[in-house]
C-alpha cells in the first residue's frame, strides 16, 4: 500500500509543508505563529490532509509541538511523527549531546545521504544560517550564525537612517545609494561567509558536493560557486525519507 506522506517543517519564521506518496509532490509555506490555536491551525491546513495517512514533522518551535499533535491526532485520528530520538533518521549524530541537533538538521541530511552522497557540507539558510558536516552518514558538528533575514532586521533596528528594503541581488559588491550598499553588503558578505565556512569543513577536497538549502539560498545562488547545488525543499525531501525508513522499522518490530 502506497504511503500518503504530510511533511511539516515548522521553523522559527515559516512553516514549510509537503505532501506526496514517497516523494515531494507539492509544496506550501504559511509563516509561523505560535499564538495560533490548535483548531486555528485545523482551519488552516485542513485541505492539505485529504488522503494522507503518515504525518512527520520537523520543529525547531517546542511550542507548537503539541499544538500540532492535538489537531492531528483530534481531527484526523493520526498519530504525528516528530523526528527525534527513537525515530530511524537513516543519520547518525557524532555531537556532545545528539539531542541538541535540530531536527531539520537531521532531515537535511537524510535528504542529502538519499539523493547526494553521505559525506557533504550542507548549508541551511533561514532564521539563522547553519552549516552541517556530514562525514559517511554521521554529523560530525555544526556551526550557527545569524541568518540573511534577522541580520537585515537588526541592523535595521539598530541604526536609525538606515531604510527598510527588500533583498535584491546588487550587480556589484560595492553600491553608489544606500539600498544597494544594504544589500550588495549583506548578500555578498553572507555569501562571503557560506563559502568562507564551507572552505573550513571542507578543506582541499573536491569530491564533497556542498548542498545549500532554505528559504534564503535563492537570494545568493548567483553568488557562490558554481558547483554548489541549490536545493530549497531538502529538509521536506529528508522527512519523505524519514519517514519511509520509520515505517519499515515500525512494521518489522511493531
Amino acid at each position: 500500500m502506497t504511503m500518503r506522506i504530510l511533511a511539516i517543517d515548522i521553523g522559527n519564521s515559516n512553516i514549510n509543508i509537503g505532501l506526496g506518496s514517497g516523494t515531494l509532490e507539492d509544496t506550501y509555506r504559511y509563516t509561523t505563529d505560535i499564538h495560533r490555536s490548535a483548531d486555528e491551525y485545523h482551519g488552516l491546513l485542513k485541505h492539505l490532509f485529504e488522503g494522507v495517512d503518515t504525518v512527520i514533522i520537523a520543529s525547531v518551535v517546542p511550542q507548537l509541538n503539541t499544538t500540532f499533535k492535538t489537531f492531528i491526532q483530534r481531527y484526523f485520528a493520526i498519530d504525528a511523527v516528530f523526528v527525534g530520538p527513537g525515530v530511524k533518521s537513516g543519520v547518525k549524530i557524532q555531537t556532545d549531546n545528539p539531542k541538541e541537533v535540530g531536527a531539520d538538521l537531521v532531515a537535511s541530511a537524510a535528504g542529502t545521504i538519499e539523493k547526494y552522497a553521505d559525506t557533504a557540507a550542507i548549508v541551511d539558510m533561514g532564521t539563522a544560517t547553519t552549516f552541517t558536516a556530514l562525514l559517511k552518514r554521521e554529523i560530525t558538528g555544526v556551526a550557527i550564525t545569524v541568518g540573511l533575514d534577522s541580520g537585515k532586521d537588526c541592523l535595521i533596528g539598530k541604526a536609525a537612517q538606515l531604510l527598510q528594503f527588500s533583498f535584491e541581488t546588487p550587480s556589484a559588491p560595492l553600491g553608489k545609494n544606500t539600498v544597494d550598499a544594504l544589500n550588495a553588503g549583506l548578500l555578498y558578505g553572507h555569501a562571503a561567509q557560506v563559502e568562507g565556512m564551507v572552505g573550513h569543513i571542507v578543506g582541499d577536497r573536491t569530491d564533497v558536493p556542498v548542498i545549500v538549502t532554505g528559504g534564503a539560498s535563492r537570494l545568493i545562488d548567483g553568488l557562490l560557486p558554481s558547483h554548489y547545488i541549490f536545493d530549497e525543499h531538502l529538509v521536506l525531501e529528508g522527512l519523505m525519507v524519514i519517514a519511509k525508513n520509520h515505517a519499515k522499522n515500525t512494521q518489522r518490530y511493531g
